[in-house]
């Protein structure tokens, strides 16, 4: 029996359950070989964007899924012209080097997956959606169901409040989202960074540390790194 090379891909990962479910994905499928981590993390602050997530953080996750990491830096409030040139840069990197494809966690936002698959056919790479057009809920019930663990570190206060923010993602949370709110925050009405899971050889130890405002509409909560990575 001849066995098919498996095809090479870069993951974007922005270390929250959605990331974390589409790797769980590719490794289920076993068709797939992940060159390398794409995540984009914010200079001025040395975190991940979006999630506000220390850098530091993001590196331990990638040495407990035993993967590279590949950084792309981005300024602070950058436009969408330097987004596109520093990933278009980063992605003809590898496709010099035999990757072709690049996999997303998106759920069911088109105009984003339209924009994706459209920037990439300009390089002759493809997109991959391993979650796509899932149910969110059940998805999200899986997610906790398969033994993942994360917490939330951003929340839009446009559409949830300062409660939420610094909290496990479990049943008790999603119970108490407003019907209006996506259970996976996928509108971004929230954001996450997974410490423990089925995919993962070492739990990110790490501790809640501050709650702030930023832009007069985001609700961060600081995770502060602890010595160490105990095993899961």
């Amino acid at each position: 029996m001849v066995m098919s090379t498996p095809e090479k891909v870069l993951l974007t990962w922005s270390g929250g359950k959605d990331s974390a479910m589409a790797l769980y994905e590719l490794e289920t499928a076993d068709g797939y070989e992940i060159a390398a981590l794409l995540t984009t993390v914010t200079e001025d602050y040395d975190r991940i964007s979006m999630h506000g997530v220390r850098a530091t953080l993001l590196e331990q996750q990638a040495q407990s899924l035993r993967l590279p990491l590949e950084k792309v830096y981005l300024t602070s409030n950058s436009s969408n012209e330097e987004y596109e040139e520093k990933m278009r840069d980063k992605l003809t990197q590898y496709r010099g080097q035999g990757v072709f494809s690049v996999v997303f966690g998106d759920i069911f936002l088109e105009d984003v997956r339209k924009y994706r698959e459209g920037n990439l056919a300009k390089i002759g790479m493809r997109g991959v959606f391993p979650l796509w057009k899932r149910d969110a809920s059940e998805l999200a019930h899986t997610f906790i169901d398969l033994g993942f663990k994360a917490v939330i570190t951003c929340v839009d206060s446009n559409v949830l409040d300062r409660g939420f923010v610094g909290r496990v993602f479990d049943g008790q949370f999603l119970s108490e989202l407003p019907g209006t709110v996506d259970p996976c925050g996928e509108n971004g009405e929230f954001h996450s960074f997974v410490y423990d899971g089925p995919i993962f050889r070492e739990r990110i130890a790490h501790r809640k540390g501050k709650v702030v405002l930023r832009d007069s509409r985001f609700y961060y909560c600081d995770l502060i790194p602890l010595q160490g990575r105990s095993h899961a």
